[in-house]
């Protein structure tokens, strides 16, 4: 799959804030405790993979195949990202290739 091509930040962003807004949590969503439920899906993900005896594919699927479990854990992740995003009015976008940018410096490739 080529993320560009299927994935729409700001339809996602809209479905988000109608799903809170419908349940009134919006106060509760803080970038403290949006930042911190980031972090306890981080390490339900991790979760899925403790313990393992091989890379972890093995347990919970296959690359390609990724079991329900990895798909719900990643995409908690990216909910509360995207929450995140917008509560602090982060440019995700703006943030991603400042990030690259300083990353290629910071690791150049190799000759």
């Amino acid at each position: 799959m080529n993320v560009n091509e299927r994935f729409d930040i700001a339809r996602h962003i809209d479905a988000i804030r109608q799903f809170r807004d419908a349940r009134r949590w919006g106060r509760f969503h803080t970038p403290r405790n949006l930042a911190t439920a980031l972090a306890v899906e981080a390490a339900e993900l991790i979760e899925l993979f403790q313990w393992s005896e091989s890379n972890g594919w093995h347990e919970v699927g296959s690359p390609g195949s990724v079991n329900d479990a990895v798909r719900d854990e990643v995409a908690d992740i990216l909910i509360y990202l995207l929450q995140f995003a917008d509560v602090t009015g982060l440019d995700l976008d703006q943030a991603v290739a400042d990030k690259l940018e300083k990353n290629a410096i910071k690791y150049p490739p190799r000759p």
